[in-house]
Protein backbone atom coordinates (compact mmCIF):
# COMPACT_ATOMS: atom_id res chain seq x y z
CA UNK A 1 0.00 0.00 0.00
CA UNK A 2 1.65 3.18 -1.13
CA UNK A 3 0.56 6.61 -0.04
CA UNK A 4 2.03 10.00 -0.74
CA UNK A 5 2.07 10.84 2.94
CA UNK A 6 3.09 8.64 5.85
CA UNK A 7 0.83 6.61 8.13
CA UNK A 8 0.74 7.72 11.75
CA UNK A 9 -0.14 5.75 14.85
CA UNK A 10 -3.01 7.04 16.96
CA UNK A 11 -0.52 8.58 19.42
CA UNK A 12 1.49 10.25 16.64
CA UNK A 13 -1.71 11.52 14.97
CA UNK A 14 -2.97 12.96 18.26
CA UNK A 15 0.37 14.73 18.85
CA UNK A 16 0.56 16.04 15.27
CA UNK A 17 -3.04 17.34 15.36
CA UNK A 18 -2.93 18.69 18.92
CA UNK A 19 -5.81 16.55 20.21
CA UNK A 20 -6.06 13.61 22.57
CA UNK A 21 -5.75 9.97 21.56
CA UNK A 22 -9.37 9.49 22.64
CA UNK A 23 -10.50 12.03 20.02
CA UNK A 24 -8.60 10.22 17.28
CA UNK A 25 -9.98 6.85 18.42
CA UNK A 26 -13.56 8.17 18.51
CA UNK A 27 -13.23 9.66 15.03
CA UNK A 28 -11.78 6.40 13.71
CA UNK A 29 -14.60 4.38 15.28
CA UNK A 30 -17.17 6.80 13.84
CA UNK A 31 -15.81 6.13 10.33
CA UNK A 32 -14.36 9.61 9.78
CA UNK A 33 -10.92 8.10 9.14
CA UNK A 34 -11.73 5.44 6.51
CA UNK A 35 -8.13 4.77 5.49
CA UNK A 36 -7.05 3.63 8.96
CA UNK A 37 -5.56 0.13 9.00
CA UNK A 38 -4.69 -2.18 11.86
CA UNK A 39 -1.02 -3.21 11.98
CA UNK A 40 0.01 -6.12 14.18
CA UNK A 41 3.15 -4.36 15.42
CA UNK A 42 2.17 -0.68 15.62
CA UNK A 43 -1.60 -0.82 16.16
CA UNK A 44 -3.90 1.44 14.20
CA UNK A 45 -2.20 3.44 11.43
CA UNK A 46 -3.96 6.50 10.09
CA UNK A 47 -3.15 8.23 6.77
CA UNK A 48 -2.41 11.95 7.03
CA UNK A 49 -4.90 12.59 4.18
CA UNK A 50 -7.71 11.15 6.35
CA UNK A 51 -6.71 13.43 9.23
CA UNK A 52 -6.82 16.48 6.95
CA UNK A 53 -10.15 15.35 5.43
CA UNK A 54 -11.61 14.97 8.94
CA UNK A 55 -10.81 18.65 9.65
CA UNK A 56 -7.68 18.22 11.77
CA UNK A 57 -4.74 20.61 11.35
CA UNK A 58 -1.29 19.11 11.45
CA UNK A 59 1.45 20.55 13.65
CA UNK A 60 -1.08 22.24 15.93
CA UNK A 61 0.05 22.92 19.50
CA UNK A 62 0.34 19.77 21.56
CA UNK A 63 -2.58 18.99 23.91
CA UNK A 64 -2.04 19.09 27.65
CA UNK A 65 -0.74 15.91 29.17
CA UNK A 66 -3.31 13.17 29.12
CA UNK A 67 -4.95 12.42 32.42
CA UNK A 68 -5.05 8.96 33.87
CA UNK A 69 -8.21 6.87 33.63
CA UNK A 70 -9.30 7.83 37.16
CA UNK A 71 -8.57 11.57 36.84
CA UNK A 72 -11.54 13.78 36.06
CA UNK A 73 -11.56 16.10 33.07
CA UNK A 74 -11.21 19.82 33.84
CA UNK A 75 -14.52 21.39 34.78
CA UNK A 76 -16.29 23.16 31.93
CA UNK A 77 -13.89 21.95 29.23
CA UNK A 78 -14.71 18.62 27.63
CA UNK A 79 -11.62 16.58 26.89
CA UNK A 80 -10.42 16.92 23.30
CA UNK A 81 -12.17 20.21 22.49
CA UNK A 82 -10.60 23.50 21.54
CA UNK A 83 -10.97 26.49 23.87
CA UNK A 84 -13.07 28.28 21.23
CA UNK A 85 -15.47 25.32 21.19
CA UNK A 86 -15.63 25.37 24.99
CA UNK A 87 -16.39 29.09 25.04
CA UNK A 88 -19.10 28.65 22.41
CA UNK A 89 -20.57 25.74 24.35
CA UNK A 90 -20.53 27.79 27.55
CA UNK A 91 -22.21 30.73 25.79
CA UNK A 92 -24.88 28.39 24.43
CA UNK A 93 -25.42 26.90 27.88
CA UNK A 94 -25.63 30.39 29.40
CA UNK A 95 -28.26 31.46 26.85
CA UNK A 96 -30.23 28.26 27.47
CA UNK A 97 -30.17 28.89 31.24
CA UNK A 98 -31.20 32.52 30.76
CA UNK A 99 -34.11 31.40 28.57
CA UNK A 100 -35.21 28.79 31.13
CA UNK A 101 -34.95 31.40 33.91
CA UNK A 102 -37.06 33.87 31.91
CA UNK A 103 -39.68 31.17 31.30
CA UNK A 104 -39.74 30.27 34.98
CA UNK A 105 -40.18 33.93 35.95
CA UNK A 106 -43.01 34.38 33.45
CA UNK A 107 -44.69 31.24 34.73
CA UNK A 108 -44.32 32.43 38.33
CA UNK A 109 -45.77 35.85 37.44
CA UNK A 110 -48.73 34.20 35.73
CA UNK A 111 -49.34 31.93 38.72
CA UNK A 112 -49.16 34.90 41.11
CA UNK A 113 -51.63 36.92 39.00
CA UNK A 114 -53.98 33.95 38.87
CA UNK A 115 -53.77 33.52 42.65
CA UNK A 116 -54.46 37.23 43.19
CA UNK A 117 -57.48 37.13 40.87
CA UNK A 118 -58.80 34.06 42.70
CA UNK A 119 -58.30 35.82 46.06
CA UNK A 120 -60.24 38.88 44.81
CA UNK A 121 -63.03 36.62 43.55
CA UNK A 122 -63.25 34.77 46.87
CA UNK A 123 -63.26 38.06 48.79
CA UNK A 124 -66.18 39.32 46.68
CA UNK A 125 -68.07 36.06 47.27
CA UNK A 126 -67.40 36.35 51.00
CA UNK A 127 -68.79 39.89 51.04
CA UNK A 128 -71.89 38.73 49.10
CA UNK A 129 -72.44 35.93 51.59
CA UNK A 130 -72.05 38.35 54.50
CA UNK A 131 -74.69 40.67 53.01
CA UNK A 132 -77.00 37.71 52.44
CA UNK A 133 -76.58 36.57 56.05
CA UNK A 134 -77.42 40.08 57.28
CA UNK A 135 -80.61 40.06 55.15
CA UNK A 136 -81.61 36.70 56.57
CA UNK A 137 -81.00 37.93 60.12
CA UNK A 138 -83.22 40.99 59.52
CA UNK A 139 -85.99 38.77 58.08
CA UNK A 140 -85.75 36.45 61.07
CA UNK A 141 -85.94 39.41 63.45
CA UNK A 142 -89.06 40.65 61.64
CA UNK A 143 -90.72 37.25 62.04
CA UNK A 144 -89.84 36.90 65.72
CA UNK A 145 -92.55 38.24 68.12
CA UNK A 146 -91.79 41.40 70.04
CA UNK A 147 -90.94 40.91 73.74
CA UNK A 148 -94.22 42.48 74.98
CA UNK A 149 -96.28 40.24 72.70
CA UNK A 150 -94.57 37.16 73.98
CA UNK A 151 -95.65 37.94 77.57
CA UNK A 152 -99.41 37.87 76.77
CA UNK A 153 -100.89 34.46 77.55
CA UNK A 154 -102.73 32.78 74.74
CA UNK A 155 -106.21 31.29 75.45
CA UNK A 156 -106.61 27.52 75.42
CA UNK A 157 -109.38 27.88 72.83
CA UNK A 158 -110.74 30.95 71.13
CA UNK A 159 -114.03 32.39 72.43
CA UNK A 160 -116.59 33.71 69.97
CA UNK A 161 -117.20 37.42 69.98
CA UNK A 162 -120.88 38.18 70.79
CA UNK A 163 -122.87 40.12 68.28
CA UNK A 164 -123.51 43.77 69.07
CA UNK A 165 -127.32 43.40 69.08
CA UNK A 166 -127.49 40.53 71.51
CA UNK A 167 -127.56 41.27 75.20
CA UNK A 168 -124.46 39.99 76.83
CA UNK A 169 -121.67 40.81 79.15
CA UNK A 170 -120.41 44.32 79.54
CA UNK A 171 -117.80 45.74 77.17
CA UNK A 172 -114.44 44.07 77.49
CA UNK A 173 -115.81 41.02 79.29
CA UNK A 174 -116.76 37.64 77.89
CA UNK A 175 -118.16 34.54 79.43
CA UNK A 176 -116.06 31.51 79.76
CA UNK A 177 -117.09 28.67 77.47
CA UNK A 178 -118.18 26.68 80.51
CA UNK A 179 -120.04 29.70 81.82
CA UNK A 180 -118.12 29.48 85.11
CA UNK A 181 -117.00 33.05 85.24
CA UNK A 182 -116.22 36.13 83.38
CA UNK A 183 -112.82 36.87 81.92
CA UNK A 184 -111.51 39.95 80.24
CA UNK A 185 -111.05 39.74 76.46
CA UNK A 186 -107.56 40.24 75.30
CA UNK A 187 -108.47 41.97 72.04
CA UNK A 188 -110.03 45.42 72.00
CA UNK A 189 -113.60 45.93 70.97
CA UNK A 190 -114.08 47.83 67.78
CA UNK A 191 -116.12 50.97 67.81
CA UNK A 192 -119.23 50.65 65.74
Amino acid sequence: MSTTRPLLTQREAATACGVSRTTIRRRREAGELPGAVLDDDRGWLIPVEDLLAAGFRLNAPAPPEEKGAGDPAPAGTPQGTAPEDSAAALRTELERLRHEHALALAEERGARQLAEAEARHLQARLEERGAHIEDLQRALAALTPAPDRAAIPRPAHPTPVPAASSPGPASGEAEDASGAGRRRRWWPRRAE
